[in-house]
Formats: structure tokens, C-alpha cells, sequence
């Protein structure tokens, strides 16, 4: 082994608040080095958010042309090559790294390729790819160690060699039955996309709705979005036993409320939650502390239990969303400079890219029910608004959740655009505006946001109620 190499600074995983934190400390004149042990960039543009978006959208076009005799467009047989589906996204996988490459240079910061192990205080031991070990000493420490995809503890699932959604986006072929087990957001991204494509889908969710943190009426939406397509979706059914091999053929048991079933297909998706990648790298040697769930125990400035030491994103227990690990990195970073910022009380939205996609941002009903907090509801169907009449996508609706001071406290909304409409509401909401400052701008025509208008023209008059979305 090689002398101890001392750093100002150390980050463990290149995920997005990691890189962003590095490059900047880099830029400021610290001696900084990155440990990846595999992704440029982390999980996000390498094989979870945007690699599942270009392949989602490559179905999305195979939709679209399936419905082109809708509007005067004449095709003719229409088939999906997965080979070239795939490509695409590799191509743009590499464009990304590139990407990642190009800023690693341009800032300074070192990146280093291998497993890291903390081996003691602020040191971190390397076995890099290439072979060899490398010692770091550091002053700060930042451990951005990312989840993977967990596997239930199912019999003769693991010998099942079952897909996550790393395989499932490197498939180069049409599954002919694709079972998935799970109803979040993977799962039901990906089941739609395949079900696009050609497979025959089933979904098998434990929980009684899929999309569970939703209201049942958002649910019952999605719900229906994936079946007018053809998804065959289970609910409150217990996976019991796998028999057999994905990409052959399996058999399941499951138990459904009707009963025992057995399902037979010929491949296996498993997207049923994450698992923090805390084990086995050494934290205890650093008087890092764990949560009872195996996320790095952090404060309110993402502090770990070690001296200058501190966790970014999902292994620290903070949302799984990109756009969570980058704000992340702003609070660190703004603390470093000496301002004080925490993740307490942040407004956190988010999207599920079905087709039309979901969008939410702040509470839901049940979440109101449960804090007590009295609100007013407003909802407006996506037929209602005139855009849609041009599109023929009327699929879905909004929801607005007004509290008894006439500002907004939720917004959910299933329907083109989603995501994009939800950031209007998103401002106000982080204004303090009262509901009536959307429902009376000049909102351009036609367009989806133009529906927030009509929306909050809907919001009931007087106090509100305790919500009981049951």
C-alpha cells in the first residue's frame, strides 16, 4: 500500500448532491477526491432517472403512433425493436458520463474508481478497480452513499435472479409476460413502458391501492390509466413463492383476496423499495451511527454522529429524489460558508412518469386528516380544460388543497404536463400567496397551466374541514 494521500475533502459516492459538493469545494481551493465504485454520476443518469425516462418515452412513441389514425395520420404496421431502444439510451448514458468527465476536470476535483472502506476517523481506505489500495486523510468527510433495490425476503426469489431496474433498462428484448412485483414508482413506470412496447403486464402490489402514499382517488386514477392499457394489476396480494428463472419461465403463488393463484410468466420485475447502501464500508469505525432502518442517523444540517463528518441524499435517510440530493448539497454548502440552512420543513415535490404523468407537491388529503389541518378542496377534471380538447389527452384531473388562511397547503395533478403546471403552484405555495393570486392571473390560452384558473375558481367559500379522503 501506498503512503496516506491527505485531502481537505473526501466524498464517498458520486451521486448528485456528492459531485455537486465536490466540484465546488474543489473550485473554492480545496484539495478534493471522489470515490465511485462504479457510476459516473451516480445511479440517477446512469440507470434510474434519466435512462427509465428515455426509454418511457421511446413507448410513449410507439403509443403515439398506435393512435395516429385519431388524428388524420395514416401508418402502417408498427413494430418495437428493443435492440435499438436500448442503444438509444446507452448512447445517451455516454454523453452523460462524458458530461460528468468533462466537470471533474474543469473543477479539479480528483475522481477516484474503487470501493471505499472506512477503516478509521476521516480515513478511507481505496481498493481501486484497476487494482492497487489507495489511503485517504481527510479534514471533512461526505458520505453520499446512494440505496439499491431491495429484495423481499420471498421463497426462491433470490434464485429467481429476478430483474431490478438496473436490468430491466438494459433488456435488449420483449419480454413475453413481465410479472411486477411492487405499485410504486418503478414499478409502475416501467410496467407501463413494457406494456407499450408489447409484453403482457402484471402488476402485484401487498398494499390496497397502488401509488399508497396517494389519496385513493389519485390511486383509483392511476389505477385505471394502466388497465384501459391492458396492465393486469393485483392488489392486496401476498407473493408466497417463486419457482423457476426470469428470462425463462417462472410460476408464482400468490395469495389474493380470492384467493390462491398461480401466475405464470417470463420475466420478474422487483421494484418493492430500497435499501441504503450503509452496510459493510466501515461506518462504525467512524462513530457513524445508523437509524433503525440502516440510513446514516443525520441532524437538521445533515451532520452525521462523527466529527466533520456528513451524509448526502437517499443514505441519509432524505427523500429518493434527484432534486433532493442536490438541495442537500446546498445546505451543506451554505452552512460550510457559515449561513445556517437546514432540511426541515421543505417543500418537496415530486413526479411519476406514467403517461399522463403525476404530480404532487405538499399535503395530501390523508396527510391533512392526519395533522388536523382543515382544508378546502378543489378539483377540476382534465376534460374541463380547452387545451385537451386539442390534444385528446382528457385523462385525469387537478386537486387544490386550501387552508383556513387562503393559502395553498397540496396540490395533485394526473394529466399532461404535470410537472410543469405543479411548478406554478410550487411558487405560489413557496410565496405564502393566498389561492385566489393563481385563480386570478393571466395565465396564457391555451395551455394545461391556463387550468389552474378554473381550478381555484372551484375552492369551496368559508372555513374548511378536517379532510377525510376514506
Amino acid at each position: 500500500m501506498s503512503e496516506p494521500e491527505r485531502y481537505d475533502v473526501v466524498v464517498i459516492g458520486s451521486g448528485e448532491g456528492g459531485k455537486y459538493l465536490a466540484w465546488h469545494m474543489a473550485q473554492a481551493g480545496r484539495r478534493t477526491a471522489v470515490v465511485e465504485r462504479r457510476w459516473i454520476g451516480g445511479s440517477c443518469p446512469n440507470i434510474n432517472c434519466l435512462p427509465s425516462k428515455n426509454e418511457i418515452w421511446s413507448a410513449g412513441v410507439v403509443k403515439t403512433v398506435t393512435r395516429a389514425g385519431e388524428f388524420g395520420v395514416t401508418t402502417g404496421p408498427v413494430s418495437v425493436d428493443m435492440a435499438k431502444v436500448l442503444q438509444r439510451k446507452r448512447d445517451m448514458v455516454d454523453g452523460l458520463i462524458a458530461f460528468h468527465l468533462e466537470r471533474y476536470q474543469a473543477s479539479g476535483a480528483e475522481l477516484i474508481m474503487g470501493s471505499a472502506r472506512i477503516v478509521a476517523p476521516k480515513t478511507v481506505e481505496v481498493a481501486l478497480n484497476n487494482g492497487g489500495t489507495r489511503r485517504l486523510i481527510t479534514g471533512k468527510l461526505f458520505l453520499d452513499l446512494g440505496t439499491h433495490a431491495g429484495i423481499p425476503p420471498v421463497s426462491g426469489l433470490a434464485d429467481a435472479q429476478p430483474l431490478t431496474n438496473i436490468e430491466a433498462l438494459e433488456l435488449d428484448r420483449l419480454p413475453g409476460h413481465l410479472l411486477v412485483l411492487g405499485g410504486g414508482y418503478v414499478g409502475l413506470e416501467l410496467a407501463q413502458a413494457y406494456r407499450r412496447f408489447g409484453s403482457r403486464v402484471t402488476i402485484i402490489d401487498h398494499g390496497p391501492r397502488l401509488a399508497g402514499r396517494e389519496d385513493p382517488d389519485v390511486s383509483e386514477e392511476v389505477r385505471s390509466i394502466l388497465e384501459a392499457e391492458g396492465v393486469e394489476v393485483l392488489l392486496s396480494t401476498e407473493v408466497e413463492q417463486v419457482e423457476g428463472r426470469s428470462g425463462e419461465h417462472l410460476r408464482v403463488s400468490v395469495r389474493t383476496p380470492d384467493g390462491q393463484r398461480i401466475l405464470e410468466g417470463t420475466d420478474l420485475l422487483v421494484a418493492a423499495g430500497r435499501t441504503p447502501n450503509t452496510r459493510g464500508i466501515g461506518l462504525e469505525e467512524a462513530s457513524v451511527e445508523l437509524t433503525d432502518r440502516g440510513y446514516i442517523r443525520v441532524n437538521e444540517r445533515l451532520e452525521t454522529t462523527a466529527p466533520d463528518t456528513w451524509a448526502i441524499g437517499e443514505c441519509a435517510g432524505s427523500p429518493q429524489f434527484t432534486h433532493l440530493s442536490l438541495d442537500d448539497f446546498r445546505v451543506i454548502r451554505d452552512n460550510l460558508s457559515g449561513g445556517h440552512r437546514t432540511i426541515e420543513g421543505r417543500l418537496v415535490p415530486y413526479c411519476m412518469f406514467i403517461d399522463p404523468p403525476l404530480a404532487r407537491v405538499g399535503m395530501s388529503e390523508r396527510e391533512a386528516r392526519d395533522s388536523g389541518v382543515h382544508v378546502r378542496v378543489a378539483k377540476l377534471p382534465m376534460r374541463a380544460m380547452l387545451r385537451t380538447r386539442t390534444t385528446s389527452d382528457n385523462t385525469g384531473f387537478m386537486k387544490a388543497l386550501v387552508g383556513d388562511d387562503d393559502r395553498i397547503v397540496g396540490f395533485s395533478m394526473i394529466g399532461p404536463d404535470a410537472g410543469e403546471v405543479m411548478a406554478v403552484v410550487q411558487i405560489a405555495m413557496m410565496a405564502h400567496l393566498p389561492y385566489t393570486s393563481v385563480r386570478d392571473a393571466i395565465l396564457t390560452h391555451p395551455t394545461m397551466a391556463e387550468g389552474l384558473n378554473a381550478l381555484f375558481s372551484n375552492v369551496p367559500n368559508g372555513t374548511g374541514r378536517v379532510c377525510d379522503s376514506r
